[in-house]
């Protein structure tokens, strides 16, 4: 009983001053930082205990009339807030399956008596509204072991600021570099870069620390280090603040393996390999990076990493719009076509499905909602789903904005095939009407049509929506539209994405060199999105020369390209490789239905490359063990690079190698047949595979058996040698 007098008389106290809490901005954050909208709590799609509320506060007008007008006024109680189950269940004073989320002596238990005693007033039309959030200090150079305390300030549309830190919610994107407790202090483990997140009310903001490593390295390393372009001042820059000191370069054997199987996705054979060793020009890094942008093996490799993108299926489209969307995506990149005007000519594709295969963009995604996601996936890295249901939890994409996009959407049909879309080669026709809206399950009506961050489009313009959406997403004022691209071909050719992973370009996982990343989408924007011109900007770069050995200051690098990051061969590339050095194509024959089922095919000739396939539906055993994507959803991790047991048995004891290697008329026949000396077969062999010759050691170990063998012991032994060069670890990775 006491406990209620006091509650009430601090509650009247708090009333009597004028000082009445506002259920959006002062009560809803104290049930977000208790986590009683949560997810796991009455955040839950069926509530929990009958108290259902909306997940992370995205809906305060429903939240309001759950806590105040349900349950018979249990919830609040008006002439004794203190016997309210608002407050004696999140105290514990009864019991409460959630545990005790507040103590009776703390600020957020007396806002909420003070809420109570003043009427439990609803949302008024006239308060301030949250604009936005700050976060200070917002950047830090800390050592291990310092701590620091952040501090959340909230800003409203009345112009008032607020200091918000007790509400927020923090997250470490990094916990080997530092920790942060749910007070806001920070606290320091380790070397490298970290990022800070304090979320408040749907809004999130990124604190940054830098934790130099204890490493003595002179300013003349870095200094004195070659830089060929922006890209190396940006890294050396970050290096020298991080203390940590670059690996020397590449030879020229590593660097053309390298850049060939990043930029065609083939191994040089041994006369290109060699005729770039020879080269003594000082322009030879960017003649070849050059002449590789012009072969067809960059077309079939970039159409193929864009296919992935963009679902190129044929377990979602029938075979001849399969052909008609992969030839569509193919043309763009043989005739290097901006990326912003593949983008507008994509997302506002029209007419038959056969003679416009960017059309099947919208047959593979049929429902505005997914039509949004996928846009908003394949060209901006940012997964807006989570805000289908709810505001998102980790980004600033509220449910209005969501159904505002997908309402661009609403009112793109088709007419043409239907049932099994194995059967035939029917025609799909994509068109657009003049009105048809999406309604807003939240609001029961249609939420104005709007590109994400910008103005909304009148409901009654008949005109095609996608128009406006293709305008804004490819503007210079989109933040999004080049970072995306630009991350993703940074990530292809130097193994790790600025931002990891690339399809999740949010505000809460930051990039681990921003200043690098904003310049790579600016120079992206000043050639006018072309790709190859930033392609051959990365490849040319010194940091891109590096070579893959760290040093000892730098083993524990993982993120700031101190040296060239090794990293397993996707599954297509390395299929075709083995392909190559034994001599052996594949064939490709037949295709996995959506049931498991499989059906033959013709559409793939003798002498086809895995990276020059349009399906990914295409029955391979190899590809499917090693990784490939299989065009599901818009997201890179649908590929996998893990190593496993598998992997390992199909490359000792699988058919893919021996049978290639035993072949008649494979690679290892054909050497044979030349008499080569046994020192050149070695060579050829060594080039072939690792686009270098034999080390010393390894010549010296090899010779002495195949001078030993003779008839089908040396071929015996050839084929062993083949074997376990493909079997490699420097065959098989990327270094």
């Amino acid at each position: 009983m006491m406990l209620r007098v006091i509650t009430i008389f601090l509650a009247l106290a708090l009333t009597a001053i004028g000082d009445v809490p506002s259920f959006r901005n002062d009560i809803l954050p104290i049930f977000s930082k208790a986590g009683c909208n949560s997810g796991g709590c009455h955040g839950a799609l069926a509530g929990k205990g009958g108290f259902r509320l909306s997940l992370f506060a995205y809906n305060p007008e429903a939240d309001w009339i759950t806590t105040v007008q349900e349950s018979r006024g249990r919830r609040v109680d008006f002439t004794e807030p203190g016997a309210s189950l608002l407050l004696t269940k999140p105290t514990m004073t009864i019991r409460h399956k959630g545990g005790k989320r507040l103590s009776v002596d703390s600020d957020d238990y007396r806002t909420l008596a003070a809420w109570i005693a003043s009427g439990a007033p609803g949302l008024q039309e006239n308060e301030a509204r949250l604009t936005s959030i700050a976060v200070s200090p917002e950047e830090a150079v800390l050592k291990k072991g310092d701590t620091l305390s952040l501090k959340v300030t909230a800003k409203y549309s009345d112009g008032r600021e607020r200091d918000v830190t007790r509400w927020a919610k923090f997250t470490s994107a990094d916990e080997t570099v530092a920790s942060v407790s749910q007070d806001g202090k920070v606290t320091v483990l380790g070397p490298g870069q970290g990022a800070l997140t304090a979320w408040y009310s749907s809004l999130v903001v990124v604190a940054r620390v830098t934790v130099p490593w204890e490493h003595d390295v002179a300013t003349d390393v870095y200094k004195n280090a070659p830089r060929a372009n922006f890209i190396d001042d940006q890294i050396l820059a970050q290096l020298e603040r991080l203390k940590l000191k670059p690996s020397p370069a590449a030879d020229d054997a590593t660097w053309v393996r390298r850049v060939y199987l990043d930029m065609i996705g083939r191994l040089p054979t041994p006369d290109e390999a060699c005729a770039f060793v020879a080269d003594k020009t000082p322009e030879k890094h960017r003649a070849l990076a050059d002449r590789l942008m012009q072969r067809p093996e960059f077309v079939d490799y970039w159409a193929y990493k864009i296919s992935d993108i963009l679902l190129v299926n044929g377990s979602k489209l029938r075979p001849a719009a399969v052909k008609a969307y992969y030839d569509w995506i193919r043309q763009r990149i043989a005739d290097n076509t901006p990326w912003d005007e593949f983008a507008t000519r994509l997302v506002t594709a029209s007419g038959s499905s056969m003679e416009n295969g960017a059309s099947n963009f919208f047959a593979v995604h049929q429902d505005p909602e997914s039509m949004a996601e996928n846009v908003s996936q394949a060209f901006l890295s940012l997964a807006i789903n989570c805000a289908k249901c709810h505001n998102h939890p980790l980004e600033k994409w509220t449910n209005d904005q969501y159904y505002a996009f997908a309402n661009l959407f609403a009112r793109v049909r088709a007419k043409g095939w239907g049932g099994d879309p194995r059967n035939g080669d029917g025609q799909r026709t994509l068109y657009t009407l003049a009105s048809g809206d999406l309604t807003q399950p939240r609001l029961g009506k249609p939420q104005l049509p709007a590109p994400l961050d910008a103005p909304p489009i009148a409901m009654d313009d008949p005109g095609d929506r996608r128009e406006v959406l293709a305008k804004w997403l490819t503007s210079r004022e989109n933040p999004f539209f080049s970072r995306a691209i630009a991350n993703r071909v940074w990530a292809n050719f130097m193994g790790v994405g600025l931002v990891e992973s690339v399809d999740d370009l949010r505000a809460t996982n930051p990039a681990s060199n921003e200043k690098l990343l904003a310049a790579l989408a600016a120079h992206l924007g000043k050639s006018k999105f072309d790709l190859r011109a930033l392609m051959r900007t990365i490849v040319t770069s010194h940091a891109y020369r590096r070579s893959s050995q760290t040093l000892p200051e730098t083993r524990e690098d993982r993120r700031h390209y101190s040296y060239f990051f090794p990293r397993r061969l996707i599954a297509e590339v390395l299929a075709d490789a083995v392909a190559d050095v034994s001599g052996v194509p594949d064939k490709f024959t037949e295709i996995v239905l959506t049931d498991g089922s499989t059906e033959k095919t013709d559409a793939y000739k003798p002498g086809t490359r895995s990276l020059q396939l349009a399906d990914s539906a295409v029955k391979n055993y190899f590809l499917k063990t090693f990784g490939r994507n299989q065009r599901d959803i818009t997201c890179e991790c649908e590929r996998s690079s893990q190593p496993s047991l598998v992997q390992a048995l199909h490359l000792s004891n699988g058919s893919t190698l021996n049978e290639k290697l035993s072949a008649k008329d494979g690679r290892v026949t054909k050497l044979l047949a030349q008499n080569l000396p046994d020192a050149e077969l070695i060579d050829e062999a060594y080039f072939l595979a690792l686009s270098r010759p034999a080390g010393a050691k390894e010549r010296e170990g090899l010779l002495p058996l195949l001078a030993a063998a003779t008839g089908d012991e040396k071929r015996r032994v050839v084929e062993d040698l083949f074997w376990s060069l493909l079997t490699s670890r420097e065959f098989i990775f990327q270094h």
